[in-house]
């Protein structure tokens, strides 16, 4: 399981024209993708590395500053392009394998009391940002 994390000041996603989750103000964005021999134990990881990384500002964690997290499933992180001109997606994990991980990783969050909104699996989003930084990494699990 992998995560794209951004530090936002502020983040919507969109299906339809309708905002479905958001950040307001400070908080992260947390790009997720699920590969096949994912499971429980990867989730509940890369939950903790959202809740409990350092990278808000003043080296403050989601946890510490009280922060939003808004979750995006996003199977393209698993995307091979080291051939061709058209990537692969075989290592991404079919939608009845990540989804319920993905909702893992979201509930584990809430769980933590970190307030944590969601896109919609398997829909067309549009995902809006304000990158503050910018600052991104990518966590593994």
């Amino acid at each position: 399981m992998r995560a794209v994390l951004q530090r936002v000041d502020g983040a919507q996603v969109e299906v339809d024209g309708e905002v479905i989750g958001s950040v307001e103000g400070e908080g992260v964005l947390a790009l997720v993708g699920v590969t096949h021999d994912d499971g429980p134990a990867q989730a509940a990881t890369i939950a903790r590395k959202i809740c409990e990384l350092r990278i808000l500002d003043g080296e403050r964690s989601v946890v510490d500053s009280g922060a939003q997290v808004l979750v995006v499933s996003q199977f393209t992180l698993y995307g091979d392009a080291r051939k061709g001109r058209r990537p692969s997606w075989s290592a991404a994990a079919p939608g009845p394998v990540a989804e319920p991980l993905v909702e893992a990783v979201v509930e584990a969050i809430r769980e933590r009391g970190v307030t944590a909104s969601t896109g919609r699996f398997g829909a067309m989003m549009r995902v809006g940002l304000v990158n503050d930084g910018p600052f991104t990494i990518l966590v593994e699990a």
